[in-house]
């Protein structure tokens, strides 16, 4: 009870928030009044956005919810009060941080050992820590580990950038997820949806003779 209490409280603090965001550009926008007109219109919002909400007959605002989405990540799915999504996206945020994170040093690494092993400089060899125990770059070898260095210097980059993608197609989910969900928050499904499959004459009307003007076939009916 007092976990419904706390998420309900949640979702009233970021209703109020937009509630005031949108006050405050409906006064931009208008044109100015008195001060104190402008204190008892702010007032009076806060205090009916901020007041007792019967939570069995709300309905989210689908215009809120993307709002809210676009600005807090996760807003949206919090404000439609959807708390069982908020670990798949944050989730998804931390995995694609991390992956950048984890590529982005593989990079660095691997193109630092690039320049070093193309500059024949004996001084920079920052690249005898990625070779295994026992291995030695000489002049029979040298070529390929160019290579070597060069595709994976490449690769780590592409990862890095992918998972740039990804984290931006994750939010972009989840403020479509949170405009969607709110939109079919008042979607009414009847208790009697039903479906019923039986089969059935069908009749063409394409000849005289009834046993050519007719054909057998299924007949779906669908009750809600």
């Amino acid at each position: 009870m007092a976990q419904t209490e706390h998420s309900d409280s949640i979702v009233a603090v970021l209703d109020s928030m937009y509630a005031a965001m949108e006050a405050d550009s409906a006064n931009a926008i208008s044109a100015p009044k008195k001060d104190t007109a402008k204190k008892a219109e702010h007032t009076d919002t806060l205090t009916v956005t901020a007041g007792k909400r019967d939570w069995s007959t709300w309905r989210p605002n689908p215009r809120r919810a993307m709002w809210l989405a676009l600005v807090i990540p996760g807003g949206g799915q919090i404000y439609n009060r959807k708390y069982w999504k908020l670990p798949i996206f944050y989730g998804g945020f931390i995995g694609c941080i991390y992956a950048m994170s984890w590529n982005s040093m593989m990079y660095k690494d691997y193109q630092q050992a690039y320049l070093d092993i193309m500059d024949d400089d004996p001084n920079t060899a920052s690249y005898n820590k990625f070779l295994h125990l026992g291995r030695q770059i000489d002049a029979t070898n040298i070529d390929r580990y160019k290579q070597i260095f060069k595709n994976r210097k490449d690769k780590y980059r592409r990862w890095r950038d992918l998972s740039f993608f990804v984290m931006v197609g994750i939010y972009a989910l989840s403020v479509i997820d949170a405009y969607v969900d709110a939109e079919l928050s008042d979607f009414d499904i009847s208790q009697d949806l039903s479906m019923k499959i039986r089969p059935t004459v069908i009749t063409t009307g394409l000849s005289s003779n009834p046993l050519y003007a007719a054909s057998l076939g299924v007949n779906c009916s669908l009750n809600f």
